[in-house]
C-alpha cells in the first residue's frame, strides 16, 4: 500500500531553517506530483507546496513564498521542503500529500 513517512520537523528559533522530507513507497513515485500542507492547532488545514511529478513545476501560496522550497529526488522516492526565514506563525504539523493519500505528520514549532 502506499506509505507517506516524514521527517526532520523540530523547535527552531525565528528565522531559523529546517529541511523536511517525505519518503514514499507503493507508488511509482516519479508519476506523482507531490505536496505539503500544514495544520496549526485550530486551524483548518492549509496548502504550503506543489510540485510536479518531474519536479519543473512548482507553486507556493503567498504565505511561504520566497522563504519555502519544495523540491523532489525521484531516484529516491523522496520529497522535500527546505523551509528558510522561519517565523513563529509556521509553527504546525506539516504532512506530505499525493492524491488521497497522506503521511503521519512531523512537527514543526518556530519559537519567537
Amino acid at each position: 500500500q502506499v506509505q507517506l513517512v516524514e521527517s526532520g520537523g523540530g523547535l527552531v528559533q525565528a528565522g531559523g531553517s529546517l529541511r523536511l522530507s517525505c519518503a514514499a513507497s507503493g507508488l511509482t513515485f516519479n508519476t506523482y506530483a507531490m505536496a505539503w500542507f500544514r495544520q496549526a492547532p485550530g486551524k483548518e488545514r492549509e496548502f504550503v507546496a506543489r510540485i510536479s511529478w518531474s519536479g519543473s513545476s512548482t507553486n507556493y501560496p503567498d504565505s511561504v513564498k520566497g522563504r519555502f522550497t519544495i523540491s523532489r529526488d525521484n531516484a529516491k522516492n523522496t520529497v522535500y521542503l527546505q523551509m528558510n526565514s522561519l517565523k513563529p506563525e509556521d509553527t504546525a504539523v506539516y504532512y506530505c500529500n499525493t492524491w488521497a493519500f497522506w503521511g503521519q505528520g512531523t512537527q514543526v514549532t518556530v519559537s519567537s
